[in-house]
């Protein structure tokens, strides 16, 4: 049964409703009776806090009161705001300690297939990447070749995807946009999720095949082939061309099997999206536990999002491994807080309409359930968008806080799993890489059964524990990894989610 409140720090100034409460409602253990209904999973005050006083949850400060807040009344939009920038102690390193790892012949281990160069996938797709919009339609149409029983014969090729987008051209042909850009498509050129891939191009783009090959480092050769529409007939004549050569590679491309590789070979990507008041208490805590597991066994996470670390940014520097690892991370704090002011918004709008009616007021709160997906262990290194993920241990990369870019950077990066976790009902995939849905709410679970992958609604009922839920998300992981399909993949989703960051001017 669901506790009518839950604190999470004995300091705090509000507690959340762990379910509707009506007005004239006693809150247990505070002598506070609610002075309005309160919604589920929304904060209300246990003491009273006057007007440009902190309001605390997690022990932490989630933003100012902007009115006379009385105990009983529900604490929201209309009474807090983020207000002036605070001081936040970074004490770079000040919580490093030593990961406890789990000794090598004692680690987790899944069945993954292991690529000539020795890296592991999770998955086996065919790509068809594109280098501009322009080639878009001609990707997809090369895709499509390959739906239905095309590949019944080749049981272990999980599909033909074609990864489109609406760049590529009216951009600088040098600079951070095409950067990111060409970054961005080389990191699924290299994906060992992917078998074998193939490049299309439109011819007269800004965003060139041979440009791209030559700063990228990549190789064609036979699982990287290239074509240009304007070189090879058009698009009717190119379709059939890239047709025949995908149809030569399936024979090849399904010659795999999975073995038994350690969960060292995982790269577990951190997403959250529709977020609500019990992210922060359920979800993101639990998949941190299982973060830390993943780290323990020699594997590795990414945690994104940047704009949705902020205000929750020193929880970070502090276990970071180096001063130039928290210092890092503070520089892109302070790039997105120019870039927003530039741009004319500001940090604080970053919670969403559905974000705030379930229960979150401000980017500080926000930010601060957030991080709960990173765990505990160390911050081992800040990377830029796309970049590769090396690791082991927990890796921090700037990306937009908006999934479909922030996911699109992680799998650029190297992620061969990623787990989003979700309080309104996120859809979402982002083949080639599996996406696990985890629900915070078990209303939520119930109401969109075809599209959560796990329950964490039992921990703020009291029916499990972080640590019980952490574990059964690591095993799912573990058990995706090895090729169950998730409710995403089961629905088809991830070809359209494929999001590049757009940086910069389109001219």
């Amino acid at each position: 049964m669901a506790s009518l409140t839950i604190r999470l720090h004995p300091a705090d100034n509000v507690v959340v409703a762990g379910a509707d409460l009506p007005e004239g409602t006693a809150l247990p253990d505070t002598g506070v009776v609610a002075r309005t209904a309160i919604p589920s999973g929304h904060k209300v005050a246990v003491q009273a806090i006057a007007v440009g006083e902190p309001v605390r949850k997690y022990n932490q400060v989630i933003g100012f009161a902007t009115a006379p807040i009385a105990p009983g009344d529900h604490v929201h939009v209309h009474n807090i705001g983020v207000g002036d920038s605070f001081e936040r102690d970074y004490a770079f390193g000040a919580d490093v300690h030593p990961t406890d790892l789990v000794p090598e012949a004692e680690r987790a281990t899944f069945q993954g297939i292991v690529r000539p160069d020795g890296r592991v996938a999770t998955r086996n797709y065919i790509g068809i990447l594109t280098t501009v919009n322009c080639s878009a339609t001609a990707a997809r149409m090369i895709a499509d070749q390959f739906r239905g029983d095309a590949l019944a014969a080749y049981p272990n090729i999980d599909g033909v995807v074609a990864l489109t987008h609406s760049y590529g051209c009216g951009m600088g042909s040098q600079g951070d946009a095409i950067d990111a850009l060409r970054r961005t498509i080389a990191g699924y050129a290299r994906h060992p999720n992917f078998a074998a891939v193939l490049v299309l191009g439109l011819g007269c783009e800004v965003n060139q095949i041979d440009k791209l090959v030559e700063v990228e480092g990549l190789t064609v050769g036979d699982t990287l082939q290239t074509l240009a529409i304007q070189e090879s007939g058009g698009t009717a004549a190119t379709v059939r061309a890239s047709v025949e050569r995908i149809r030569a590679l399936l024979p090849r491309v399904n010659d795999v099997t999975r073995e038994t590789v350690p969960a060292s070979h995982l790269i577990l990507a951190l997403q959250c999206g529709g977020s609500d008041g019990y992210s922060g208490i359920t979800a993101n805590p639990a998949l941190g536990f299982a973060v830390d597991l993943l780290i323990r066994n020699g594997g590795t996470a990414v945690l994104s999002e940047t704009p949705e670390v902020y205000g929750a940014e020193h929880l970070l520097t502090r276990r970071a491994v180096s001063p130039a690892v928290g210092a890092a991370l503070v520089e892109r704090i302070r790039w997105w807080e120019d870039y927003t002011s530039r741009t004319g918004g500001e940090m604080n709008n970053n919670p969403s309409p559905g974000n705030k009616k379930g229960g979150l007021t401000t980017i500080l709160e926000k930010s601060l359930g957030a991080v709960a997906k990173a765990g505990t262990t160390n911050l081992v290194e800040v990377v830029r968008y796309a970049e590769p993920i090396t690791g082991p241990g927990l890796v921090f990369m700037d990306t937009p806080g908006y999934d479909p870019v922030s996911a699109t950077g992680q799998v650029a990066g190297g992620a061969n799993v990623l787990c989003f976790t979700t309080g309104r009902g996120s859809v979402f995939g982002c083949k080639p890489t599996p996406s696990l849905k985890l629900a915070t709410n078990t209303a939520l679970f119930r109401k969109m059964p075809d599209d959560m992958d796990i329950d964490c609604g039992p921990i703020a009922t009291g029916d499990a524990t972080i640590e019980e839920v952490g574990r059964a998300i690591f095993q799912l992981i573990l058990d995706t990894a090895s090729g169950r399909k998730t409710k995403s993949e089961e629905l088809g989703f991830g070809s359209d989610e494929f999001t590049p960051w757009q940086m910069g001017a389109v001219m």
